[in-house]
């Protein structure tokens, strides 16, 4: 039995140790937010925040979260999501929407490491994101706009 918490939530699961976090996630918890995008950690589109820290969910054994907490984009509600997600709408990130929820969690987790991210800041930390509708120019300014959001917050 494997025991950790999603989204603030205590869970405990009888599976193989090996389980991808990410299966985990989808198949026994029914949380489908989290996408399957590639399987080996090069995409992105599976990224959730474990311990706060954004990670790879598709290469997580299940083994290895016990006791650990995992937030999806189901229950992502920091400062930092809400005004990511604010500025994905205004600057209408999402094209055909498959990467926004890993792109989320990884500009979520950013911006709570770097409150003020520089071009190359973004670029760097969210090379493991990949977009196939290429709208990498609209990440960058929507998590720009998001960093500025946060600055004027008191």
């Amino acid at each position: 039995m494997i025991e950790f918490t999603v989204n603030g939530k205590p869970q405990s699961l009888d599976l193989s140790p090996d389980t991808p976090l990410l299966w985990a996630i989808r198949d026994h918890l029914h949380l489908t937010g989290t996408k399957f995008g590639c399987g080996i950690a090069e995409c992105g589109a599976c990224t959730v925040h474990l311990d706060g820290n954004a990670v790879r969910s598709c290469q997580i054994p299940l083994s290895s979260v016990q006791g650990m907490r995992v937030t999806t984009i189901e229950g992502l509600q920091t400062r930092e999501a809400k005004a990511v997600r604010s500025a994905w709408v205004a600057h209408q990130v999402p094209q055909c929407g498959y990467c926004q929820s890993g792109q989320i969690m990884s500009a979520s987790a950013l911006l709570k490491q770097t409150p003020k991210p520089s071009d190359a800041d973004i670029d760097a930390f969210m090379s493991g994101n990949i977009c196939r509708c290429g709208t990498y120019p609209r990440i960058r300014a929507a998590i720009h706009d998001a960093a500025h959001a946060l600055g004027q917050e008191s």
